[in-house]
């Protein structure tokens, strides 16, 4: 039986934890087969990002279009996208393959918080990406950079998912995986109607690297395979969760989240 089908318009990361490698090996453990519109190759390891190097938007373009008009495509996501000129070029290439269920993880901070992308591609990423996006999930470092909300409590969460909705998603996860001082993770779920909150537990380890392309990625398998947004949101953050409590220390920095437990057939 064929399985649904996502596509991941991302990066690659050398080091296999992030970027299209965490896309694939979560979509593959959550039972969906993966497609790839490769956007950047990243020069890192678990001690950061040395460099990249872009793919040209043709290029970016050109994969798009060869698989959704092969294989089809049930649900897409975007990772490190890069610049403004690829940003653009994507949105302009879903309108014409979709549409589908989009979700837009808007890779724009790095572990430190500092941006990683020149405002013209946050500018792209609010006005070509969101308005064309089933669901966005970024961290609160890219709210910040996003908004100009510093999300430090509940109320202002809330507040930053309004600033979020205002470019136009169906809908706008914001995660508290990097708010400081709470016992619990909690992720905050709004369309604007409905505000749902997503409490977990939060796990006492440095490695996350890949945390959110997993989370986003398991969400857009959950979307392929025909399921609401916010049961998909759930089924995401029960996986991720799992993730992170198996999460191991590789190299000298900040080891990868695991889907190897999807594997234990015990």
């Amino acid at each position: 039986m064929t399985p649904r089908t996502a596509l991941t318009i991302a990066g690659s990361d050398s080091g296999g934890g992030a970027g299209i490698q965490a896309d694939l090996r979560t979509f593959f453990a959550n039972g969906v087969h993966g497609l790839v519109a490769l956007t950047a190759v990243t020069v890192q390891n678990s001690l950061g990002v040395q460099g990249f190097t872009e793919i040209p938007a043709d290029v970016v373009t050109a994969q798009i279009k060869a698989v959704a008009s092969d294989m089809g495509v049930d649900a897409a996501k975007t990772g490190m996208l890069a610049t403004a000129e690829i940003i653009r070029a994507v949105a302009k290439t879903l309108d014409e393959v979709g549409p589908f269920p989009f979700v837009v993880d808007p890779v724009a901070a790095s572990m430190t918080g500092h941006s990683l992308l020149h405002e013209d591609a946050l500018e792209a990423i609010r006005t070509e990406l969101f308005p064309r996006a089933t669901l966005i999930t970024p961290n609160l470092d890219e709210v910040r950079l996003l908004t100009g909300v510093n999300v430090v409590d509940p109320a202002t969460q809330r507040e930053a998912a309004e600033a979020l909705l205002a470019f136009g998603s169906q809908w706008v996860l914001v995660k508290g995986g990097h708010m400081q001082g709470t016992e619990n993770c909690v992720d905050l779920l709004s369309d604007g109607r409905e505000l749902i909150e997503l409490t977990g537990p939060r796990y006492k380890t440095e490695n996350t690297h890949g945390g959110g392309d997993t989370l986003a990625s398991a969400i857009t398998a959950s979307l392929a395979k025909g399921a609401s947004v916010p049961d998909a949101v759930a089924a995401g953050k029960k996986f991720i969760e799992r993730c992170v409590a198996e999460a191991y220390p590789l190299g000298a920095g900040v080891g990868p989240v695991s889907p190897f437990w999807a594997l234990d057939k015990d």
